[in-house]
C-alpha cells in the first residue's frame, strides 16, 4: 500500500519549512521512527522520523526547496498489515475499522494514544514460515550506515561524472555532501573557507577568481530573527541603561568554586552568576518579567521565569530559553546553561525551547565588547547585556587600583517597566555581580 507523508505542523503555527536534506533515498527500506530528513523552520532545524516501515517509493521535494504545511514530502509502500492508516469507508462517510494504531503525528512522537473511544480489534497475526523479515530489515540499516549522507540529485550528479561519494569529504550539516562538494572533487570549483559567514565553505570558479559579490537568500532562522527584531524595535518603546560594576569578587568567587569538587562537572562563567541575579531580581521587580497583552488590553505578570540565553549559530541568531529557571541553584543553572549552549551550536534546538521566554540575557562580553542597546526580544520586558570583564584602574578602599570592570546594559520595554523599577533592577544585578554574596540578603 503507497502512502504519503505530508509536512507536519512543526509547532508555534509556523506555515512552511525548507528541506535541509534527505537522508535516505528513492528504494530504500526505512523503519519506524528512524530519521529520514532534515527541515529547517523559521526558528530550528529538526530531524524528521518516519511515521511508517517501508520502502520510500518518492520523494517529492529536493533539498533547498520551501515546503507548505500538509504538503506532500515523501511517499512509501508500507508492506506490513496495520502499517498504514485504514481510510476505507463504509460509505456513510465512517470508518468500517478501528483507527489506526500508528499515524504520522508531530515530529518526534510517531503515534496517538491508542486508545479511540470504542473497543479496538485484535488485529490478526499472518504467519509465513518461509519468509524472514529480520535479515533485510538488519542489511537496510548498515547499507543506511555505510551510505555516504548525501540527496538523490547530488548520488545521481556522483554516479554520471563516476566518483565515489565515499571518497569526497561533505561540508553541508552534519557532513552532509552538497552538488558544490561533488563538483569541487571533479575541480570544477575551487573551495573558499568562510565567504558566506565564519566557519563556512563557500565555492568559487576554479580559475580562481574572486567573486565580487555573495549573495545569500534571506531565508529560514535569519529571515525570522529580521522580522522579530522589526517588529520589536517599532512596537515597544525601548529605553536602555548601563551599569560599570567592579566584579572581581564576583570573579574570585567562580574562580573558588572551580577548584571545588561539587562544581567540577560544570562550566562556570560570569553568565551564571548573571543568569541567577536576573532570577533573584526579577522576582523583586516583577515588571521586568511581564508581557503587553494588547488582544485583551491586560499587562501580564509571570511568576516563573524562562530565562532566554542569545546564541549565535551558523544560522543566525536563536533565543532559546531555559524554563523555570527560578527553580535551579547555581550548580543547576550551570549544567542548563552548558546544555542549551550545546544543543544550540549542533543546531538541534527544538522549537519549544525558544517559545515562551519572559526575560532574556545577551553575552556581548565574548566577543571583547564593553556595552550596547540590546534589542528586546518580542513578547519581553527586558534584556540585559553582559559586556567585557577588563582589568581597569578602578576606585578602591580609598585609593586606585586594578580591578575587574564589567558594563552591564538593560534594555527594557518604558510600556511595562518604569524608570524606577528598571534602574533598580540593574542596580540589584550590579549588587550581585560585585558581590555575590549579596544574592543571600537579596533573594
Amino acid at each position: 500500500m503507497i502512502v504519503d507523508f505530508k509536512l507536519p505542523d512543526l509547532g508555534e503555527g509556523l506555515t512552511e519549512s525548507e528541506i535541509v536534506s534527505w537522508q535516505v533515498a528513492v528504494g530504500d527500506t526505512v523503519k519506524l521512527n528512524q530519521v529520514i530528513g532534515e527541515v529547517e523552520t523559521a526558528k530550528a532545524v529538526v530531524e524528521l522520523p518516519s511515521p511508517y516501515a517501508g520502502i520510500v517509493t518518492a520523494i517529492a521535494h529536493e533539498p533547498g526547496t520551501v515546503v507548505e504545511v500538509g504538503e506532500v514530502i515523501i511517499s512509501f509502500d508500507v508492506a506490513e498489515p496495520g502499517g498504514a492508516p485504514n481510510t476505507a469507508g463504509d460509505g456513510n462517510g465512517a470508518s468500517s475499522e478501528p483507527a489506526p494504531k500508528r499515524v504520522p503525528t508531530l515530529v518526534g512522537y510517531g503515534a496517538d494514544p491508542e486508545s479511540s473511544g470504542r473497543p479496538a480489534r485484535r488485529a490478526r497475526t499472518l504467519t509465513i514460515p518461509a519468509l524472514s523479515l529480520a535479515p533485510v530489515v538488519e542489511s537496510a540499516a548498515q547499507v543506511q550506515a555505510d551510505r555516504p549522507r548525501s540527496t538523490p540529485p547530488v548520488r545521481k550528479l556522483a554516479r554520471d561524472r563516476e566518483l565515489d561519494l565515499t571518497q569526497i569529504r561533505g561540508t553541508g550539516a552534519r557532513g552532509l555532501i552538497t552538488r558544490e562538494d561533488v563538483l569541487a572533487f571533479a575541480g570544477d570549483l575551487a573551495p573558499v573557507e568562510g565567504i558566506a559567514e565564519p566557519g563556512s565553505t563557500s565555492y568559487l570558479p576554479a580559475s580562481g577568481n574572486m567573486a565580487r559579490e555573495v549573495r545569500t537568500p534571506i531565508k529560514g532562522v535569519r529571515k525570522f530573527t529580521a522580522a522579530a527584531m522589526v517588529q520589536s524595535a517599532f512596537t515597544a518603546p525601548h529605553v536602555t541603561e548601563f551599569l560599570s560594576v567592579d566584579v572581581t569578587a564576583g570573579m574570585e568567587f567562580l574562580a573558588r568554586l572551580r577548584t571545588s569538587r561539587e562544581f567540577a562537572d560544570v562550566k562556570l562563567t560570569p553568565l551564571t552568576l548573571a543568569a541567577k541575579a536576573v532570577c533573584i531580581g526579577v522576582a523583586r521587580q516583577p515588571s521586568l518579567n511581564s508581557r503587553w497583552d494588547e488582544t485583551n488590553q491586560e499587562i501580564v505578570t509571570m511568576n516563573y521565569v524562562n530565562l532566554g540565553i542569545a546564541a549565535a549559530t551558523p544560522r543566525g541568531l536563536i533565543v532559546p530559553n531555559i524554563k523555570d529557571a527560578q527553580t535551579l541553584g547555581l550548580h543547576g543553572m550551570a549544567a542548563a546553561l552548558g546544555d542549551l549552549a550545546g544543543t544550540a551550536r549542533s543546531g538541534k534546538t527544538p522549537p519549544t525551547d525558544l517559545a515562551g521566554g519572559t526575560f532574556s540575557i545577551t553575552n556581548i562580553g565574548v566577543f571583547g565588547i564593553d556595552a550596547g542597546t540590546p534589542i528586546l526580544n518580542p513578547g519581553e520586558a527586558g534584556i540585559l547585556a553582559l559586556g567585557a570583564v577588563r582589568n581597569m584602574p578602578w576606585e578602591y578602599q580609598g585609593g586606585i587600583a586594578l580591578r575587574s570592570v564589567m558594563t552591564l546594559s538593560l534594555s527594557f520595554d518604558h510600556r511595562l517597566v518604569d524608570g524606577e523599577q528598571g534602574s533598580r533592577f540593574l542596580a540589584d544585578i550590579g549588587t550581585m555581580m560585585a558581590d555575590p554574596a549579596m544574592a543571600l540578603a537579596l533573594g
